[in-house]
C-alpha cells in the first residue's frame, strides 16, 4: 500500500516537516521527482536541516529510505546533504537506497541551466540554476547518465561524450566560465556515491509493497508546478502530481491509497510566473516577515498573498487528494482580517477554472472576508481548543474544496500538529 504526500500550491508548503510528522506510521519514504532544486526544512531537536535530495524520513532510523527514477541527483549536493546529516548522528549509509535509473545531474547541466536562463533576459523563468531542466531534457532526449551507470566500465567515455554534446551547446551560448572546478567535485563525489546501496528501484519498492510494508511517496515543489497542468512555462520540469508516483518509483496505480495535499494557510511564491493573489503591500510583507517566507534552497524572498481556493481545487481534483495539511496557519495569527480567493474575474466574467496559459490573462480575484482570530494558536493541541474564528475558516475550506482538512500546523516544531 502506498499513500502519497505532495504539495499542493507553488511548492515551499511545509512538506518536510509533514512527511517527518508521518514517516513514523510507514517502513518505507521515497522521493519520486524532482532534484536539489526542491528544500524540505525540518526540525529536529530544535535544530534546522534542509534536505534536498535525501528523503524526509531519514531521521527515523529503522525506516527505509528511496530516492527513486524519478528524481534527478546532483553528486555533490547529495554529498553535503550526508554531510549535514551525520553531523547530527544519523547514519544514513544504514537506510539510504539508490535506484539505478535515477539520472544525474553533471556539471554541464548546471553550466547550461544558467546559460539558458541568463539568454532569456527580462523572460527568465526564475530557475534555481541546479541543472534540474537540461538534466530531464536529456533525460527525455535518451541522452542522460544514470546512477546504474557509474558501475560501467565505460562510464568515462558515456560522460565525455554527453560532455562534448552540451559543450557545443554552451559555445552557442557563448558561456565563458570555467567548469573545470565543478567537474573536479563532480567526480570526487561519484566515488562516494558508489558507496550508497544501489538498487533496481522498481523492483525493490515493488516487493516491500509485495510483503505488506507500507510506503510513503514524498513530493517535491507544488502541483501548479507540474510540468503539464501547472503555470506553464514558469514550472519546473518534472511530474509534481500523484501520477508522477507511477512513473517516479515504478509502482501500479491501484497500489496508491491515500493522497495527502499539503497547502499554507496563504500562499507563496518564488520566482516567476503568474500568481493571482499576490499581494504587494504591507499584508505582503507581514506574511514574509511572519512566516520566514525566503527560499530553503535558494534563500531567495518569496511573493507572498492570499490563499487561492480556485487553485488549490484544481490541485485537488487533478491529484485526486483524499486529505488535506494546512501548514502555517499560525502565520495568520497577527492580522485583523482574512481573506480567500473563491473565483476569478476574467475579462468581466467571473470563472472558478484555472485558464490556460495564466500569464497571458489580466485575472482578478474575487475574495470571501473572513475576521481575523488574533490569537495565539502555536498551543492549540486539538479541534475543542481551536479560535471558533478559525474553525469557520477552516470549514469554508472544507466545503469549498470537498476535501477534508484534517491535520493542521500551527508552528514548526516537529510535535505542533493538530489533528482534526
Amino acid at each position: 500500500m502506498v499513500d502519497v504526500i505532495l504539495g499542493l500550491q507553488w511548492g515551499d508548503e511545509g512538506k518536510g516537516k509533514i512527511v517527518d510528522f508521518f514517516a513514523k506510521n510507514y517502513d518505507v519514504i521515497a522521493r519520486f521527482q524532482g532534484g536539489p532544486n526542491a528544500g524540505h526544512t525540518l526540525y529536529v531537536n530544535d535544530k534546522k536541516i534542509v534536505l534536498h535530495q535525501i528523503p524526509s524520513g531519514i531521521f527515523h532510523e529503522e525506516k527505509t529510505n528511496l530516492i527513486g527514477n524519478g528524481v534527478v541527483l546532483d553528486p555533490v549536493i547529495l554529498r553535503k546533504e550526508c554531510d549535514a546529516v551525520a553531523a547530527m548522528g544519523v547514519d544514513y549509509k544504514k537506510n539510504l537506497y539508490i535506484s539505478e535509473r535515477t539520472h544525474l545531474i553533471l556539471p554541464t547541466h548546471r553550466a547550461l541551466d544558467k546559460a539558458s536562463e541568463l539568454s532569456k533576459g527580462n523572460d527568465k523563468i526564475g530557475s534555481t540554476l541546479k541543472g534540474i531542466g537540461p538534466a530531464y531534457m536529456d533525460k527525455t532526449g535518451r541522452n542522460g547518465l544514470r546512477v546504474g551507470d557509474l558501475l560501467d566500465k565505460n562510464f568515462t567515455t558515456q560522460y565525455i561524450k554527453l560532455r562534448m554534446k552540451h559543450q557545443r551547446l554552451l559555445d552557442n551560448f557563448n558561456f565563458q566560465e570555467d567548469i573545470g572546478q565543478w567537474e573536479e567535485e563532480f567526480f570526487d563525489a561519484l566515488e562516494f556515491l558508489k558507496e550508497f546501496k544501489i538498487v533496481n528501484g522498481e523492483y525493490f519498492i515493488n516487493e516491500k509493497i509485495a510483503k505488506g510494508q507500507r510506503v510513503l511517496a514524498e513530493g517535491a515543489q507544488g502541483s501548479m508546478l507540474d510540468v503539464d497542468f501547472g503555470t506553464f512555462p514558469f514550472v519546473t520540469s518534472s511530474s509534481t502530481i500523484s501520477a508522477g508516483v507511477c512513473s517516479g518509483l515504478g509502482i501500479a496505480p491501484q497500489k496508491i491509497k491515500e493522497v495527502i495535499g499539503i497547502t499554507k494557510a496563504y500562499c507563496t511564491r518564488v520566482g516567476s510566473g503568474p500568481f493571482p493573489t499576490e499581494l504587494l503591500d504591507e499584508t505582503g510583507d507581514f506574511l514574509r516577515k511572519a512566516g520566514n517566507e525566503f527560499g530553503s534552497t535558494t534563500g531567495r524572498p518569496r511573493r507572498c498573498g492570499w490563499i487561492d481556493l480556485v487553485a488549490l481545487r484544481f490541485a485537488c481534483m487533478i491529484n485526486g487528494v483524499t486529505q488535506i495539511v494546512m501548514t502555517k496557519a499560525d502565520i495568520l495569527d497577527g492580522l485583523e482580517e482574512l481573506k480567500v480567493c473563491n473565483s476569478y474575474r476574467i475579462n468581466g466574467e467571473e470563472r472558478n477554472d484555472v485558464p490556460f496559459q495564466m500569464n497571458r490573462l489580466n485575472i482578478e480575484p474575487i475574495y470571501k472576508s473572513f475576521q481575523g482570530w488574533h490569537t495565539d494558536i502555536s498551543n492549540v493541541s486539538n479541534h475543542d481548543n481551536m479560535p471558533e474564528k478559525m474553525k469557520m475558516y477552516v470549514n469554508h475550506m472544507n466545503e469549498f474544496l470537498q476535501v477534508p482538512v484534517k491535520y493542521i500546523s500551527n508552528g514548526p516544531g516537529r510535535e505542533q500538529i493538530v489533528t482534526l
